[in-house]
């Protein structure tokens, strides 16, 4: 029995925030029933393949159950209206103004059930001057200053390599609907959740842009401790084209390696400020690293407490020795899934349910 056995979950979300809210719901033994169109989720359609699924629907859809439905049919709004009155959350990730038009926002949903959680998921929420305005994860970062600091030696922003709104938008709305299950066990009544990307990401800001959060300039990466203008902080790149990570600032992780090193001279610009004080440091380190490959790299470092780190590739980090004793890669019936993050003392050992079919379940 999981934490959130007996709790039934509605969802009419697609991609991603919406899919990962509730994939965690359903990890935790809640009984998700997705909604989707006759067409399906589109993370369907999305490659790569395995065992005759895509492994993003597989692993963000695992444990649910699904029906297909048209809302635009009188059927279709009849057996989610049916589902609503028994439902104890529901999600949807819609443009705003969508399920008002379909008959189910939140208003006519707890009329239905005055204890439904409602949640929507969207780009910049339900009100103010963006909320119609279209945006996926990109532009999300983009017009919350992310993107910005997500720029290479030039100062030219890249595409990142993490969904960083919808994922933020999936653990915050995950948050928000477990607060209000929890009060409504006092209350007895359901509520509202409007979880925006974009308000859910900027306060992830808060240790990079304090100068800007206190009406100052904006950060720039090249003078920024954790953004790249600290020698520590720094990715340097190795004899063989890979690259090593130092990923600690501390005095004693920088004594410890200059040291071993023989440069105890740059000690101190360990400890100077971020950005061209720094430099010297910076630059003997990156011509020190491209000296010897990456693995030569790592096992120089095995005898040493330096916060380093070799830059492994997705194969290589699901290859490694700490995903497979922590169980983190699972295979079940020729499919891998990603374990849950959430796991709990005195349960067994996590296996992955099935990913649903199109309609699988009506």
């Amino acid at each position: 029995m999981g934490k959130l056995s007996g709790i039934t979950v509605i969802d009419l979300s697609q991609f991603l925030p919406g899919p990962m809210l509730t994939v965690m719901m359903a990890d935790q033994g809640a009984d998700v029933i997705k909604i989707e169109p006759p067409a399906g989720d589109p993370a369907r359609a999305m490659a790569p393949f395995e065992q005759g699924q895509s492994v993003w629907f597989r692993n963000l859809n695992r444990g649910k159950r699904t029906q297909v439905l048209d809302l635009k049919s009188d059927a279709g709004r009849a057996r989610l209206t049916e589902l609503i009155r028994t439902a104890d959350v529901f999600v949807e990730g819609f443009r705003p103004g969508v399920m008002q038009r379909l008959g189910f926002d939140y208003a006519s949903a707890s009329a239905l059930n005055p204890r439904i959680v409602y949640c929507s998921v969207s780009a910049f929420g339900q009100s103010g001057p963006l909320a119609h305005h279209p945006a996926h994860d990109l532009a999300v970062q983009a017009l919350s200053g992310f993107l910005a600091v997500n720029d290479g030696p030039d100062g030219t922003p890249v595409v990142p390599g993490v969904p960083s709104a919808d994922m933020a938008a999936g653990l915050t709305g995950l948050s928000a609907v477990l607060m209000a299950l929890i009060g409504r066990q006092r209350t007895g009544k359901g509520d509202y959740v409007d979880i925006a990307m974009f308000d859910s990401l900027l306060p992830w800001c808060a240790h990079i842009a304090g100068s800007a959060i206190a009406g100052g300039e904006a950060p720039r990466s090249a003078t920024q401790r954790s953004l790249g203008g600290a020698g520590f902080y720094q990715v340097y790149a190795t004899s063989d084209g890979r690259h090593i990570a130092l990923g600690g600032r501390e005095i004693k992780f920088v004594r410890t390696l200059l040291t071993a090193l023989d440069r105890e001279d740059l000690i101190a610009l360990g400890e100077a400020d971020a950005g061209p004080a720094q430099a010297p440091l910076i630059a003997f380190l990156r011509e020190t690293f491209a000296t010897r490959t990456r693995d030569e790299w790592v096992a120089w470092f095995e005898d040493k407490d330096v916060a380093f780190s070799p830059v492994l590739d997705f194969a290589e980090a699901l290859a490694s020795k700490h995903v497979r004793a922590t169980g983190l890669l699972v295979q079940a019936d020729g499919a891998h899934h990603i374990a849950p993050a959430i796991r709990f003392a005195g349960e067994s050992e996590w296996q992955p349910a099935d990913a649903p079919g199109l309609g699988a379940d009506g």
